[in-house]
């Protein structure tokens, strides 16, 4: 299968090594122009090591052109312009697999492709496949492969071709989520990663060394543990069932179900390799708060449940970064949710933007 990949960080470089492996026709594009794979190959370690052919294309247009599945694999900061440079060239059939969604993402890539008279699969993962790092100009290293991943394909009567194209690259790792808000739901990283970098936030402004899991004592976890709580009240409220952190750890990382705090020391004593951010110019904070927790502050506001602990975390990063994260985020703004009912914001995320009035 030929397949366009949009994004050349390490994700994006894991997916387009990982596909070659398995015989598909990974094409990269890069959205900032950085080079990539110069001489035609990409160099993997890890656990799908090898030297893999890899086009990469002048453009976007070039990249998606002929592709049967195109996956967008760039930072959350970027969806916006990358979702924009691809509505132009999508054509109905062609699967759109956003890796990972994040902010409501995938609905702005919706009302793109109506505003277009397209209509296509948009399937949407809770998060990577894969977890990966950039080596050098044409290196990548493939740490692991997840087990199982929740998706879901707006709109959802288009479920079974969004997933069978997932399948196809991938192989059977997906669980099928009720729509895009359950996939949104899902995604554990910003309450977690926010935690964890509040309280190490000398550690990594100092540059320091500093075990990522391990440094999740029991004052950390209890804090990721009462994020979790008003995590899961909002998909209590909006009638969904998501994973808790406790059995996130379980499936994804192989450890006993426990306190937080005693999972992450599990996980550190397995991967101790694993460290935090060593500068406050991290995606924990730049990319995870304006796109993680901002919209989950929306969705309490939605339903008129609050979420004191992430807005507090939004507060508490702005101020000392000096920056305001809520207005960072350059895709709520173009999508008009404030002061929707939590039903017409249910029926958005099933069904994708709602097509024109005809006449």
């Amino acid at each position: 299968m030929r397949v366009a990949i949009l994004g050349t960080g390490g994700i994006g470089r894991g997916y387009a090594a990982f596909l070659a492996g398995q015989g598909h026709e990974p094409v990269l594009w890069s959205p900032t122009g950085k080079a990539v794979a110069p001489d035609g190959h990409l160099e993997a370690t890890g656990v799908a090591p090898g030297r893999f052919p890899v086009a990469v294309a002048a453009n976007c247009g070039e990249a998606v052109k002929d592709a049967e599945a195109i996956i967008i694999a760039t930072v959350a900061n970027g969806s916006r312009a990358v979702m924009e440079a691809l509505a132009p060239h999508v054509v109905p059939g062609q699967v759109v697999i956003v890796s990972a969604h994040c902010s409501f993402s995938a609905l702005y890539l919706s009302r793109l492709l109506v505003e277009r008279g397209v209509e296509t699969p948009i399937a949407a993962w809770a998060t990577t496949a894969l977890t990966a790092k950039r080596q050098g100009e044409v290196g990548v290293h493939i740490s692991g492969l997840r087990a199982r991943l929740d998706v879901a394909t707006v709109p959802a009567r288009l479920a079974e071709a969004g997933e069978a194209a997932c399948v196809a690259l991938f192989g059977e790792r997906f669980q099928r989520r009720d729509d895009l808000l359950a996939i949104m739901l899902s995604n554990l990283n910003p309450p977690a990663h926010m935690a964890n970098l509040l309280l190490n936030l000398t550690r990594a402004e100092k540059g320091e060394d500093w075990p990522n899991y391990g440094s999740i004592t029991p004052a950390v976890g209890r804090l990721i543990e009462a994020l979790d709580v008003e995590r899961l009240g909002l998909a209590e409220a909006f009638g969904l069932t998501v994973r808790s952190v406790t059995e996130h750890f379980v499936l994804s990382h192989h450890v006993e179900a426990g306190s937080v705090a005693a999972m992450s020391a599990a996980v550190h004593a397995k991967r101790p390799e694993l460290l935090g951010p060593k500068t406050l110019d991290t995606r924990f904070v730049t990319e995870d708060v304006p796109f993680g927790l901002v919209p989950l502050e929306l969705l309490g506001e939605v339903l008129g449940r609050p979420v004191p602990l992430h807005t507090a975390g939004i507060a508490l990063f702005s101020a000392i970064y000096g920056r305001d994260f809520r207005a960072e985020n350059d895709l709520l703004p173009l999508l008009g949710l404030a002061g929707k009912s939590p039903e017409a914001l249910r029926d958005l995320m099933r069904e994708g933007w709602p097509q024109p009035p005809r006449g």
